[in-house]
């Protein structure tokens, strides 16, 4: 057990670094771009932050979740999801006081809910997300969509498909769900257990059920029963989707899983061998603000799972190409070679060139088949008679040509 992750984790091992550093990378170039800072939260929170803004009806907060009393007997909890910690910090922060709306991101947040390990889904995941708070105009779901696209797209996912739907606000809702259970009441004994719990405290969530989704279909639409405020919330957000280019699906039984969604929710869908597969969803959460203790302030967000766009770029052959671990290795032979060797590394990282030189007292013929397994573009050799003139020989690692260098121009010669 020592020597194994626990159930449900993984390891990030250095050789795959870079896909999360590329990722990353992009997600911040691409946020940027449209104004987004970065905001870093806690990883544990009070518990009742996730009672009350996640929703204590939730399978979230009733299955999921890692609580624990701390030693000062105070209930804690490893966040289950990002948009609660970064509503809390935008209350205790009081940027509702700073010029709105106030965009904001993070990346490779880690994230904890206890549930049985599969592909794609994770005890401990990491999530890559934006939260907007500020903005009731439409044009900001579209945006945040948009966002969404260009940072899966920029990854190298492909065959996308996003589907819209609303939810409405808690007054049509409200009526919605009246009309809701008296449709399902007579169904009930033939739904899931699961559904058979929904039914009471979180109705809505019935209808993304896997095993019961496909017996509903009937079931009456949400889309029907909006207020005049949220239809036309709705008919804003495809107008501004249609200006933007992106087209999109309704898709009337998208809930989410969260109690604080209002009005707009969206996922963005790719196809795996497995069948279709969420790679990334949001909404809006109007409410949670206010919910939360701070003043009346819309909201709407998304998140990706960083483990699943890896995974995904994998079955759709979009992995980036590992960079080159270095781009010089100083080959040297003897005491006094390697200690001017060990100064040559210095000026040459100085100098920003990635360098090292043999730490595991090598042969010279293994440090050149070191330096071609990971990889270095040159070879800089250091030995007697290259000392005693003064030179290095520089070895092209692709196409094998050497040439002397004087030994105070090798630095400025590599980085040319």
């Amino acid at each position: 057990m020592l020597t194994q992750a626990p159930k449900g984790t993984q390891d990030m091992l250095p050789a795959n670094a870079y896909r999360w550093q590329s990722i990353e990378e992009t997600m911040r170039r691409i946020c940027a771009l449209a104004g987004y800072r970065e905001i870093r939260t806690p990883m544990f929170e009070h518990t009742e932050l996730f009672q009350r803004g996640v929703g204590d009806t939730t399978d979230v907060v009733q299955k999921e979740m890692y609580t624990f009393n701390d030693k000062g007997g105070r209930s804690i909890t490893l966040k289950p999801e990002g948009t609660a910690g970064a509503t809390r910090a935008f209350i205790e922060a009081h940027l509702f006081a700073e010029p709105m709306p106030c965009k904001m991101y993070y990346v490779s947040c880690p994230a904890f809910r206890y549930e049985k390990p599969q592909s794609g889904r994770l005890r401990q995941f990491h999530q890559n997300g934006v939260e907007v708070f500020g903005a009731k105009d439409a044009s900001v779901d579209a945006e945040i969509i948009a966002l969404a696209l260009d940072v899966l797209k920029a990854n190298g996912i492909e065959n996308l498909k996003l589907a819209i739907n609303s939810i409405g606000c808690p007054t049509c809702r409200q009526a919605y769900l009246e009309k809701l259970k008296e449709y399902l009441q007579p169904k009930l004994s033939g739904l899931c257990k699961t559904c058979q719990e929904r039914f009471s405290r979180n109705p809505l969530r019935i209808l993304d059920c896997k095993e019961d989704g496909e017996k509903l279909t009937d079931a009456p639409s949400m889309l029907e029963n909006l207020c005049d405020e949220c239809a036309g919330h709705f008919e804003k957000l495809k107008q501004y989707l249609e200006a933007a280019g992106i087209s999109y699906e309704i898709d009337s039984r998208i809930v989410r899983g969260l109690d604080y969604y209002t009005k707009t929710v969206f996922e963005i869908i790719t196809e795996t061998e497995n069948g279709p597969l969420t790679v990334c969803g949001g909404g809006r959460y109007d409410g949670l603000v206010e919910e939360l203790g701070g003043p009346a302030t819309p909201g709407i967000g998304f998140g990706m799972g960083v483990e699943r766009m890896i995974m995904v770029q994998d079955a759709q052959n979009a992995a980036p190409k590992a960079p080159a671990l270095y781009d010089a290795f100083v080959v040297t032979m003897g005491d006094e070679a390697r200690l001017e060797g060990m100064k040559l590394v210095r000026e040459l990282r100085a100098a920003g060139v990635r360098s090292d030189l043999d730490h595991a007292a090598r042969s010279m013929k293994a440090q050149f088949k070191y330096a071609d397994k990971v990889g270095a573009a040159r070879v800089l050799v250091l030995a007697g008679d290259e000392m005693s003139q003064g030179m290095v020989k520089v070895r092209d690692m692709n196409g094998g040509a050497e040439q002397l260098v004087p030994r105070d121009q090798v630095v400025s010669f590599v980085k040319g």
